[in-house]
């Protein structure tokens, strides 16, 4: 006998919507408890498509090293191509290689250079997104897609709005961000949607050894804390 598919009423879904409650705090709690005890990092976020040997791949180990070198943890969110990478460059260079994965039906999965004791799992994206802003020094932006932008824009946002501590925004990859930048500067700047200082909010670089001056800068005199 066929079973007719349940369609959940306004009830139900209220009763629902109450018990998530405590596992949205477990997973603050949870992720609190760990990445308040890890110490300064800086994120990297980008493509979760390419693979070792493509250019930003090697790239992103490249600045992962650099910026393990220079004294600070890694963090990614704990998947395959750029985020791979960025762990792999943080454990090559004997750094804090963190992980915040999320349950995903395609393309996440753990990659095997995190800390044993430093990888997260979530099942909500903002819970996640929380440990991220909150526990960086920084954001380092490589090419990637929706979930890259989403994380950039946000960043962004909460700087803007004061809700968050300034910290750098990097976007490494000057030919690919090119076109975003300039849509920012000739639309929403012109149209008088953003200040043109706002632009002073982001930083367009090439190599590792940009990424790091640009860090080590902005926090030469100041004291490194969580953001919020």
């Amino acid at each position: 006998m066929r079973r007719e598919k349940h369609s959940k009423g306004w009830n139900e879904i209220k009763t629902n919507d109450s018990w998530a409650i405590f596992k949205i705090m477990g997973e603050f709690v949870n992720g609190f408890e760990k990445m308040s005890v890890i110490g300064p990092c800086v994120s990297i976020f980008g493509s979760a498509r390419v693979r070792e040997g493509h250019p930003y791949y090697d790239l992103a180990v490249k600045i992962s090293q650099k910026i393990s070198e220079a004294g600070y943890g890694v963090i990614t969110g704990g998947g395959p191509g750029i985020m791979e990478a960025g762990n792999k460059g943080a454990n090559l260079a004997g750094g804090t290689s963190v992980g915040l994965n999320i349950d995903l039906p395609f393309e996440q999965h753990d990659n095997p250079f995190i800390d044993d004791d430093k990888s997260l799992d979530f099942d909500y994206f903002f819970v996640r997104k929380v440990m991220f802003v909150k526990y960086s020094q920084g954001f380092v932006v490589m090419p990637g897609g929706f979930g890259t932008l989403d994380e950039f824009f946000e960043a962004l946002t909460l700087i803007q709005t004061h809700k968050i501590h300034t910290f750098p925004i990097i976007l490494v990859g000057t030919e690919f961000w090119k076109g975003l930048m300039d849509w920012i500067k000739n639309t929403l700047v012109e149209a008088g949607n953003i200040s043109p200082k706002d632009l002073d909010l982001i930083k367009l670089v090439d190599t590792e050894d940009e990424v790091v001056e640009i860090i080590d800068a902005f926090y030469k005199g100041r004291t490194l804390s969580p953001n919020f």
